[in-house]
């Protein structure tokens, strides 16, 4: 039986249910689950399965020689990943795939996608969703460009809360990172991280709780006459 979460993928759209059943066995599809910070994929390793999230999340990290750890990107439940770095030929990941908390995944055989195999429509809508999902990553890479472009920790922070609330259309959103994951993503100090969101807080731009924040002032009004009339 089809997990109710593939039936709604972007990989599997407009593919009649009966038809991902069968496409799933063709592609040699895997279910396996993992715990939190365990390791999916390794950097170094050759790609050659994409994971499709069921449940939970996972991050795409990068560390360096001395382990210190940068979240490249996240997701969530119903997203794909490695699917640019297997069809790109990459011979390594350039990256790590790690569990964000408990999580299970579907892995799928990528040389089930060759040239040879694609035989009925199912087959050429499969990679017609492919190409569509990978520009859209690319969309999503440009926009955490636009938070790590800003050289302050606090732009860094109106730029990524700004996003997320204007994707709920909501002053009140819920990030998927703890503290060191916020920094991480950011690619700041956790120490600067804590010390300019209290300081937001303070200043009546924010408010939060754990992950759920609330965007209060607009960084660029003065919040009173007396702010209107000083110069930095």
């Amino acid at each position: 039986m089809v997990p109710k979460i593939l039936l709604k993928n972007p990989l599997f759209k407009k593919i009649p249910p009966e038809k991902i059943t069968d496409l799933l066995t063709e592609l040699k599809a895997q279910l396996h689950t993992y715990q939190k910070a365990e390791f999916i994929l390794h950097v170094g390793e050759t790609p050659t399965q994409i994971g499709i999230v069921i449940s939970g999340s996972v991050n795409g990290i990068q560390e360096d020689f001395w382990g210190n750890r940068t979240i490249l990107t996240h997701l969530a439940a119903g997203e794909l990943f490695a699917e640019a770095f297997v069809f790109g030929q990459a011979p390594k990941m350039p990256i790590s795939v790690i569990a964000a908390e408990t999580t299970q995944v579907l892995l799928i055989h990528a040389a089930r996608f060759s040239t040879e195999k694609i035989q009925r429509p199912e087959h050429f809508q499969l990679l017609e969703n492919l190409l569509a999902i990978v520009s859209q990553k690319n969309i999503q890479l440009t926009k955490k460009m636009e938070y790590l472009s800003q050289r302050k920790t606090r732009d860094k922070l109106l730029a990524f809360l700004s996003a997320q609330a204007m994707k709920t259309n909501s002053h009140d959103v819920q990030i998927p990172f703890d503290r060191q994951g916020l920094a991480d993503f950011l690619c700041v100090e956790r120490s600067a991280l804590s010390r300019e969101l209290a300081q937001m807080k303070k200043a009546g731009l924010i408010d939060y709780q754990k992950n759920q924040f609330t965007l209060l002032a607009n960084p660029l009004k003065p919040t009173n006459q007396a702010d209107s009339n000083s110069i930095d």
